[in-house]
Formats: C-alpha cells, structure tokens, sequence
C-alpha cells in the first residue's frame, strides 16, 4: 500500500463524485447531506511512466504500480465534534489516515444545494478545521487529565508526554492547527487530527479545471489560494465534472480530451504526484522477467526498512541490497549491462533508499 487519504470536506462539495471518478468505485453521489454514511474506501494504481520502461528492458510479464487508497468520509458539519450530523464517528475516520483531501467547493449550481446556502471556501475550510481542532483539544484535555498523576510521582516518560500535551494545548486553545506550528514534528508523537498534512482541492467548472491555482481568475478559488497559503498547504483544482468524464473514456480519448482542455494529467495522477510529495514518499522498483514492482517508503528510510515494505522476513533476515539507480538501468540497458559497467551497487543496512532505485534485497531467515 502506497499511503491514505482521506477525502473530507462539507456536504455536497463534490467529494462522492470526484471518489467515483478517481476509483470508479461507483459510490452513490446524490444531492443531499450524508450521501455517504460509512466511509468507502477505493484502491487505484499510482500512475509512473518509469514502469513501462523499466519492463520493456527487462521483458517483465507484469507490471505492478504502488497504490494509493482513497477513503471518501462523510460530509462533516459545524457541531461534529460534539456528534452533530454523524458525528465522532467521521473524525475516528479521519484519525485512521495519513493525510487529509480536503475538498471545498468552487463552482456554482443552482441545482446543488450549498449545505450554508453560499459558496464560501474560507467559511467551509474554517467550519472543517475548527471542528477537528475541537475534538484534538477534547482528546488532550482527557488525556493530560490520566498523565498528571504519573507526573507528578516522577515518571520520565509521563512528564515529557505532559510536557508535549501542554504545548499542543497551548496552540489549540489560540486556535491554531498543530500542522502550522513549529513544533509539528515534535507534537506528531500525539497523533492529533490538525497535526495531519493537508491538501486543498478546489471543486472547479470545467473552464478553470486547468488553471494554475495562484493566478485563477475565479474568485472562490482566490480565496481558497489565499486561505492555502496562510497555511504553506498545497492545492490542486479539480473539476469533479472533467473527471466524471475522464473516468469513462478509453486511454487514448483519455489524452486527447484532457488536451482539449490544456491538461497534461487527469485530477488522479496530479492528487497521486502532490500526495507524494506532501508525505515526503518515494518510489523505488523491483525488476525482473515476471514481474516489474514499484514499492512506496518514507524519504530517509534504511535498506532494510524498505525490504520490510515487501515482507517483513526481508526486513529480519537482511543481509544487503544490490542496488541499481534508474537512470544506469536504463543506460545500461538492464541489469546485466548495468554489472557488467560496474554500475550495480552493494548497500549494507546504513543505505538510505533513493526514489527510482531498482533493488535486490538480499536475506536470511
């Protein structure tokens, strides 16, 4: 599994029918509040041209992409964190992923309803963030209540988790999301819901789906920039409707309509490549006659860590990698070229795994 993210955002934004149409899934999408009651979750390849090309050298039999999983949560409401709508429930979702899509609505329909009556992305965002911010300093206050005890009889490990509750605290009480803070890394150990990255997507008409977000001239989409920024949070713009579309096309219409439109990829392959970014991921391979393997890590992690990512037997019994970056795979045509050039290295546990390394784990167990 590549990472999850979760899909929030206020009813009737267009999160159901962006879902359908990344995941073809077929979610029901209708108008009305709390279309979606339990979270669906869809599965879907992560697009990386690297993989036809590492096969087609290596004559694989199979190509298999890393995944990224989609989780469509339920439209939440002002009040959620005191179980208004459906409630908690939603926010236990939200706590499960790795990341939160945030869809907030840029276009205008008369025959949509606006659960707030006006399309205002600076509201919605602030009625979504102000109701996981409630439910993070719910959980801190309880739980700063069960560690003061163990704190004050000198227990090490409880005064410094007092010590981080109260920092994070701190902010929430100003009302400020931990994910802005300075401190973001330190307090990630709490595992709150403001301390999950985020990425805006703005719902657009079809006539903006390809505009750049800092310049669009639609003035939801200003806002959401604006409100984006304040936060160093990334956005895509994403016409639900484009996609709806895109989804039912073969792949050769695929490309011509999205050039039509001035698009170079689809609302999937942009979410996958900002979502990548956003967690610090990396893809690395591996390659071989059956089968052409992309694998996803955190940026910065060991050898044996990423041999964990395919079984865990690979990450106990590692002994090394035989590593290959892509660019001397593809030079050297293969894997037998790349040796016989001396391009293939031998990586003990120390190696930090590159994106687009082709690698051989080596281990005993």
């Amino acid at each position: 599994m590549g990472f999850q993210c979760g899909i929030v955002g206020l009813p009737n934004v267009g999160k159901s029918t962006i879902f359908n149409a990344l995941t073809a899934v077929g979610v029901e999408a209708a108008n009305y509040p709390f279309c979606t009651i339990e979270p669906n979750t869809g599965v879907v390849p992560v697009p990386d041209e690297r993989l036809a090309v590492l096969a087609g050298i290596a004559g694989s039999a199979k190509i298999i992409p890393t995944t990224i999983e989609f989780v469509d949560i339920a439209g939440l409401v002002k009040g959620a964190s005191e179980g208004e709508g459906l409630g908690n429930q939603f926010l236990g979702h939200i706590r499960a992923v790795d990341a939160i899509v945030h869809v907030v609505r840029c276009f205008k329909d008369e025959n949509v309803t606006h659960v707030h009556g006006a399309v205002d992305p600076a509201g919605d965002i602030e009625v979504i963030g102000t109701e996981l911010l409630l439910a993070d300093l719910a959980s801190v206050e309880r739980r700063i209540e069960r560690v003061q005890k163990k704190a004050k009889s000198g227990d090490k490990a409880a005064r410094e988790e007092l010590a981080l509750l109260e920092t994070a605290r701190g902010y929430l009480d100003q009302g400020v999301q931990i994910r802005t803070t300075p401190e973001c890394a330190e307090l990630a150990s709490l595992e709150l819901l403001t301390s999950k990255p985020v990425l805006f997507v703005g719902n657009v008409d079809e006539e903006f789906a390809a505009a750049d977000p800092s310049t669009c001239e639609n003035e939801a989409v200003k806002k959401l920039y604006q409100h984006a920024s304040s936060e160093n949070a990334p956005v895509l713009l994403i016409s639900g409707q484009v996609e709806a579309e895109v989804s039912q096309l073969e792949e050769d219409e695929k490309k011509e309509f999205l050039n039509e439109l001035g698009l170079e990829r689809s609302g999937l392959e942009r979410l996958a490549i900002t979502g990548y970014k956003l967690l610090d991921l990396i893809t690395f391979f591996t390659v071989g006659p059956k089968e052409t393997h992309a694998w996803t890590c955190e940026r910065d992690t060991a050898a044996p860590q990423a041999a964990g990512k395919i079984h865990t037997d690979f990450e106990k019994g590692f002994i090394r990698a035989e590593v290959i970056s892509y660019n001397d795979f593809t030079t050297c045509k293969g894997e037998l070229g790349a040796r016989e050039q001396g391009k293939m290295r031998v990586e003990g546990k120390s190696y930090i795994v590159q994106d687009g390394d082709i690698v051989h784990f080596r281990f005993n167990v």
